[in-house]
């Protein structure tokens, strides 16, 4: 007989690190659902400051459209010329994002996840690397781990578990590879 789920409210987060204060994560939460989420302000060039502000490394003529959500900013880079649309980056671990990247409306990048197998359903974390020229579709969904190598595309509502080929197309959950991206 197997043993059971043990769900706790203290659960193992292993070496899990927060990466700032307890200051700056409270700081950034209020800042977050004021600034981000509500939409207050959707000038780029402000959201962009606030987040270089918290210790995000950015590019040059980046885009951050209103109502993302970024859980610790100081864990996030992003190359220049790639835009942030309505996105949810749960970055727990870090999040690389190159230049002339797109993420898409609904996208999710997740870097944690629990271990099914403990019946502690411990914290489990790995980042997320997207090379240079990469496009996340609307809704899409990047997994723990996984690198999108150089221009890949991952299609709307297509669930990465894996790496993506460099210049590949994605679709589908789990995401397989449909043709070559051809750049014209």
């Amino acid at each position: 007989m197997s043993e059971k789920v043990q769900l706790k409210k203290k659960f193992d987060t292993g070496k899990f690190d927060h990466g700032a204060s307890v200051l700056k994560q409270v700081l950034w939460y209020f800042c977050s659902a004021l600034f981000f989420r509500s939409g207050l302000i959707p000038f780029s060039i402000v959201l962009v400051w606030i987040l270089r502000l918290f210790g995000a490394k950015i590019g040059k003529d980046v885009r951050v459209k209103p109502y993302v959500h970024i859980k610790f900013p100081w864990k996030l880079t992003l190359g220049d010329h790639s835009w942030l649309a309505e996105c949810f980056i749960e970055n727990l671990d870090h999040v690389h994002i190159g230049a002339n990247c797109c993420v898409s409306q609904g996208a999710m990048l997740m870097t944690g996840n629990h271990d099914y197998k403990s019946k502690n359903f411990d914290l489990l974390t790995k980042p997320i690397k997207l090379e240079d020229g990469v496009w996340i579709g609307a809704k899409a969904i990047v997994c723990p781990g996984v690198t999108c190598k150089s221009h890949a595309v991952l299609s709307m509502a297509s669930v990465a578990h894996h790496d993506l080929e460099a210049y590949s197309i994605y679709q589908g959950a789990p995401a397989v590879k449909i043709k070559e991206r051809v750049m014209m």
